[in-house]
């Protein structure tokens, strides 16, 4: 290859990177101020034709120039009957996609490294039905999910992205597609939702047991000391099923409106399991302490040991339950990191 020929591929790629950050740069800022409800409005709305448009483009051209080589009539009138239905087709492509209304619905925490959702929905306020609508990420080349809108309806549809690290995960921009009706044009528009995922830490996967040692608990409970019986209390959610007094229960009425109860044992000599950050090794970097103590959160909580967590200054009480195990995950997610990412 000859130093002249070098030269234009490098230019010509030094081009096309230009091309693809303008391109990136245009799309931020057309999505840059879509907060809430957004419309897409008439400017919001781009149409070009398709490989089937183009090629019918240039059936009308060859039969407008032949209708005028041999005066032909009829060749005249198919022609401008093709072109009538060409124009029609744009102003339906287009009509399919323009003044939907769409909004970001809820989101739901995962695991680093998971899929992590995000729904939107999409509304359809005009008397138009919107047919063949093709919405999926930005990244992807190919959009995976179709939906209809009925005329005045409102439908959604949940899109998938893979968490990389934990914290708030923003959700991707959005590209919305159509063909319809008979696909010699494509509309398409894009949407940034104003909607994030919690992204928890990912449990470690070998973690050692959860530790033995902790802080006295004032209410009895604990992993020692079981033997010291004091007597029976009303059931508290949270109480681990083991501590039920089975017998008792089975000695209630539950005609006269019995209860659950729960032995209760002497002294505050036990201890309750804390998961302290500052207690785990010094050699380990920080996000493979926050991922034991996310494995041991989850392990507390499926052999229902009430646990604490301590976090610097940042400390949960003794708990146990989906919301206490949420709050342990959710603090876990965004130790650390600067406020503008909380």
């Amino acid at each position: 290859m000859t130093t002249a020929a070098v030269t234009r591929l490098a230019l010509g790629v030094r081009i096309y990177a230009w091309l693809r950050g303008r391109r990136s740069t245009w799309r931020e800022r057309t999505t840059a101020r879509d907060r809430g409800e957004v419309e897409l409005s008439q400017r919001r709305v781009y149409i070009l034709p398709t490989r089937a448009g183009l090629g019918f483009g240039a059936l009308l051209l060859a039969l407008l120039v032949g209708s005028i080589n041999y005066s032909l009539g009829l060749g005249f009138g198919l022609t401008f009957v093709a072109a009538a239905c060409g124009l029609v087709d744009m102003i339906y492509t287009y009509r399919n996609l323009a003044h939907l209304h769409l909004r970001p619905g809820r989101s739901s925490a995962v695991f680093a490294g998971e899929e992590a959702p995000f729904e939107l929905q999409l509304s359809n306020r005009t008397r138009l039905a919107r047919y063949a609508l093709w919405i999926d990420l930005d990244t992807m080349k190919d959009p995976r999910h179709a939906v209809d809108v009925a005329a005045g309806a409102s439908t959604s549809v949940v899109l998938s992205s893979t968490s990389k690290q934990r914290g708030w995960m923003k959700a991707p921009r959005v590209r919305l597609s159509t063909r319809f009706p008979l696909g010699l044009f494509n509309a398409w528009s894009y949407w940034q939702p104003d909607s994030r995922a919690l992204v928890y830490p990912f449990p470690e996967q070998d973690a050692p047991p959860l530790p033995s040692s902790g802080h006295p608990s004032p209410d009895g409970f604990g992993s020692a000391g079981s033997d010291d019986f004091a007597g029976v209390r009303s059931y508290q959610p949270g109480d681990p099923l083991r501590q039920l007094a089975w017998r008792h229960i089975a000695r209630l009425d539950p005609a006269l409106g019995g209860q659950l109860v729960t032995k209760q044992f002497e002294g505050g000599s036990l201890d309750e399991l804390v998961l302290d950050l500052d207690a785990l090794p010094p050699r380990l970097d920080l996000e493979l302490k926050l991922s034991r103590l996310a494995r041991w959160v989850l392990e507390a909580e499926l052999r229902a040991l009430p646990y604490a967590l301590h976090l610097g200054r940042q400390r949960l009480g003794a708990a146990l339950g989906p919301a206490h195990q949420a709050a342990c995950l959710e603090a876990l997610a965004l130790y650390g990191l600067p406020d503008a990412m909380r």
